[in-house]
């Protein structure tokens, strides 16, 4: 067997082993998770094999397209490389598997906030978009954070085309790879302070989270909340998160 047909089939399995496992969460419960707090956690989506395995690819450049350091940025402090396509064969499993369901939340979104934007039920329709509007970029990332980093309250907005649920999938056990670090959505409602939520993760649990607005039903209808997100200052020891992000970037 030749080796290009061994990566078929590889990436074959990946993508149902994913879909297997993506399919297996109680969507309902998420999607009330997310529609009630603009976060959702899909525990143990990653085995703790499968985060090292992950994890080590970090220091190998010839998997990603850049390496950014947040502090020449004013991003936060820490660094992330951008995986290049093609994905990890896991990876980007994932991310398709994850896309409809998601799909399905965003696009209820939208009509309850009034936005005419619909996103199609198939990942590769929705880069497809993405790829005709210039924005060809892959944006799955691996980041890395040391004592002392941290990354600010951001929004991951890369173009005209944004997706509005991303994934964020933890590689590292808390109290023994490292200390601190807590994943941290902000939400600004009209007229009131910010509320905090902060996320309790383990290694292989995945958090899908708004990236920019959801609806909030209030007492006149419903209304847009804007939402940030961001990661406390790591005490001690190493970090490694994967961020999944469903739009290309230019």
């Amino acid at each position: 067997m030749n080796q290009r047909l061994i990566d078929v089939i590889d990436r074959a399995s990946a993508a149902n082993s994913a879909e297997a496992r993506v399919a297996a969460f109680d969507w309902g419960a998420l999607t009330g998770e997310l529609d009630s707090y603009g976060c959702a956690v899909l525990p143990k989506l990653l085995s703790p094999a499968e985060c090292r395995n992950i994890a080590a690819l970090y220091p190998d450049g010839s998997h990603f397209r850049s390496h950014i350091i947040m502090a020449g940025h004013g991003f936060g402090k820490g660094e992330y490389r951008y995986f290049k396509y093609p994905l990890p064969d896991l990876i980007g499993g994932i991310r398709t598997a994850l896309y409809p369901h998601l799909a399905s939340i965003a696009n209820e979104w939208n009509a309850r906030m009034g936005m005419d934007q619909r996103f199609p039920a198939d990942h590769a329709s929705y880069l497809q978009h993405c790829h005709d509007a210039g924005q060809t970029k892959p944006t799955p990332l691996l980041l890395q954070y040391a004592p002392g980093d941290f990354n600010c309250l951001h929004q991951d907005l890369y173009g005209d085309l944004w997706f509005p649920v991303q994934v964020a999938i933890l590689l590292s056990e808390p109290d023994r790879d490292f200390t601190g670090g807590e994943f941290a959505l902000t939400e600004q409602r009209p007229r009131m302070q910010s509320r905090v939520e902060v996320v309790p993760l383990r290694q292989g649990d995945a958090v899908a989270f708004a990236v920019h607005n959801r609806p909030v039903q209030g007492a006149k209808g419903n209304y847009r909340v804007n939402l940030r997100h961001g990661v406390s200052r790591i005490r001690s020891g190493m970090r490694h998160t994967v961020g999944i992000i469903f739009h290309d970037a230019r």
